[in-house]
């Protein structure tokens, strides 16, 4: 199913223009505009980790596919994609709680570190995209554990 990357890669980088669209409206103060446009954020990044995590179980995980002389720099990269995606992830799950609880002082605070920390993850997961789907041929499907080393 070659297809479930590109479309889940679509979803990691809808979710991070739509912060940056919610980031523009918290600075114009446009309350209502911002929860609406994070939700939808939050619905993107909760479409690609099913996405994700499904073919992970169902399929496995590509492994890199590009030289064996630079495979060593894409396996430092993806674990460090890999981080940022987790940590973002946390991020995100603790700044809409805060925001639902209405503890808005502490979103606030919180809010601007994850968005920054979401916007790396999408731009590293697009650059693990490009690199397993287009500038190289993805390798064989496999265990995630095995894809990594």
């Amino acid at each position: 199913m070659p297809f479930l990357p590109t479309i889940s890669t679509f979803f990691i980088i809808l979710s991070a223009i739509l912060v940056a669209i919610g980031w523009i409206f918290i600075a114009k103060k446009k309350y209502k505009a911002h929860r609406i446009t994070m939700i939808l954020a939050s619905i993107s990044a909760l479409s690609f980790f099913i996405l994700y995590m499904s073919r992970t179980i169902f399929i496995g995980n590509t492994a890199f596919g590009g030289p064996d002389d630079i495979k060593i720099y894409y396996t430092i990269f993806l674990i460090f994609h890999i981080f940022l995606a987790t940590t973002g992830g946390v991020f995100g799950i603790i700044s809409l709680t805060l925001a639902f609880k209405r503890k808005i002082t502490k979103h606030r605070k919180i809010g601007p570190y994850t968005s920054i920390i979401w916007f790396f993850t999408a731009i590293t997961g697009v650059a693990v995209y490009l690199l397993l789907y287009v500038l190289y041929d993805g390798g064989h499907s496999t265990s995630l554990f095995k894809a990594i080393f």
